[in-house]
């Protein structure tokens, strides 16, 4: 599969994902619609894309990945909104995505914070365990072989953690990414909460500085081109920061 997906592949498969998703743990909040996490849509001026913002690494075989982060705020006005914290392997050259990550959305004015992980095409999983903003994240994906992989996720702030295995037999181990993410509904991209500043360090990929590995650095963009979430130049090879853009 190429970098680029078609609209009516990302809706078609987000359709068929909400109709057939019932989260194994409601998250606790008002209702709010659950998002999926798809492989990246690049938009058409390079290092772009429509739903990812962050930083992402191809080119060989990627086995781990791991990053930490601070939980970010949601602004909310009245819009529904949504945004995902996460790090990941495929997904950028592959139609699969192994990941875990943590969710900052607005429901009726209201922050809903959660987290999760997904193996995409599957539906995504909601843990029910409290997240608050501020709150010290870190997580890894692991490859454990003969598409088995590990999916680790640590609350460190609200004193939890969840390492669940599972299984991706069509996996390519094709590229590892740290990313915010503009999630996806039935229609498409769904709007993107106002999340100001994420920040992200330690980020390793087989086990090693993601900037080791050439990343590519992704911002996130409207339809007409203008920046939706930007991120920063990496500092050490592990660290930057994903800002929210005002349209």
């Amino acid at each position: 599969m190429s970098r680029v997906s078609s609209s009516a592949a990302v809706c078609a498969a987000a359709l068929a994902l909400l109709a057939a998703a019932t989260p194994a743990v409601a998250a606790p909040g008002p209702v709010h619609p659950r998002p999926v996490h798809l492989p990246v849509t690049l938009a058409n001026a390079p290092g772009t894309s429509s739903n990812w913002a962050g930083y992402t690494a191809t080119g060989q075989k990627f086995t781990s990945v791991s990053a930490s982060w601070t939980q970010p705020t949601a602004t909310c006005t009245g819009e529904d909104t949504w945004s995902s914290f996460w790090v990941g392997l495929d997904g950028d050259g592959s139609d699969t995505t192994e990941q875990t990550g943590s969710e900052a959305d607005c429901s009726g004015g209201v922050p809903v914070y959660y987290s999760w992980y997904e193996m995409y095409p599957n539906a995504p999983v909601t843990y029910s365990d409290p997240v608050q903003p501020g709150d010290q994240f870190t997580a890894s994906v692991t490859s454990l072989g003969s598409g088995q992989f590990a999916l680790t996720i640590t609350d460190a702030t609200q004193g939890w953690t969840h390492t669940v295995n599972e299984t991706s037999p069509t996996a390519k181990l094709a590229s590892a990414e740290v990313i915010a993410e503009a999630p996806t509904g039935p229609l498409g991209v769904l709007p993107l909460t106002d999340f100001t500043t994420a920040s992200f360090t330690g980020a390793q990929v087989n086990g090693q500085p993601i900037g080791a590995s050439n990343p590519q650095a992704l911002t996130m963009t409207r339809p007409d081109g203008t920046a939706k979430a930007t991120p920063s130049a990496l500092t050490g090879g592990t660290d930057f920061s994903v800002a929210w853009q005002q349209h």
